[in-house]
């Protein structure tokens, strides 16, 4: 499966590739509404209808392949005390305050779970981090892992890192991720296609996922 580069890549010692293999999960990282939503402090900007519009489009393919999905969001006690520095680092995660019951920690209109889809409620940038990810894909017999959602610079970066950590092969679906601008979007998937992952279209997805139907 060729990777889907961010830009060029210095070839000086990085810049391998990695090879799918062949128990691939779909991991959607925090596609709530808090990204989605204008009034919120964590909007990511109008660009993030497109990102929402291929995430549904990489669930429905996910669906269709019968792969394990998988579901990341955010909660907080009062106080963000399980939050530690993170939570005072980012004050816009009082949304996710459980008495808030704010509607921005709800899942966007289109990308949120369905029945038998695991849900991991982390509280950390990584989804990997303080939750049960890594003995879920485990136990799942999961090799490859299709990451997608928000944001591009923070927890998907996070995730990917702990992935490739992990033993597992990130795969970060370019079409399904995004971020606040459009700098630091490009610059990490830069980074994570050199040193962690691979970065790939969803037409990669879709080839790659179509092909392990026909094995």
């Amino acid at each position: 499966m060729t990777s889907h580069p961010a830009g060029p890549v210095d070839a000086r010692g990085y810049g391998g590739t990695l090879q799918p293999g062949v128990r691939p999960a779909l991991l959607v990282i925090d596609f709530v509404k808090a990204y989605t939503q204008s009034e919120s402090p964590l909007y990511a900007g109008p660009a993030t209808e497109d990102v929402r519009r291929s995430c549904e489009e990489l669930l429905a393919v996910s669906r269709r392949a019968g792969i394990p999905i998988l579901h990341t969001n955010l909660a907080y006690q009062d106080g963000g005390r399980d939050g530690g520095v993170f939570f005072r680092k980012v004050p816009a995660l009082k949304v996710f305050e459980r008495s808030a019951r704010s509607p921005l920690g709800e899942f966007a209109q289109g990308v949120g779970p369905e029945r038998g889809e695991v849900v991991i409620t982390k509280q950390y940038a990584s989804a990997f981090f303080g939750t049960t990810l890594a003995a879920t894909l485990t136990a799942l017999g999961v090799d490859t892992l299709l990451i997608a959602g928000m944001s591009t610079s923070g927890c998907v970066r996070a995730t990917a890192v702990d992935a490739v950590q992990h033993g597992f092969i990130p795969l970060v679906v370019r079409d399904a991720v995004g971020d606040r601008a459009n700098g630091p979007h490009e610059a990490n998937l830069f980074d994570l296609q050199t040193k962690y992952a691979e970065v790939v279209t969803l037409e990669r997805v879709r080839t790659y996922l179509a092909g392990l139907e026909k094995t």
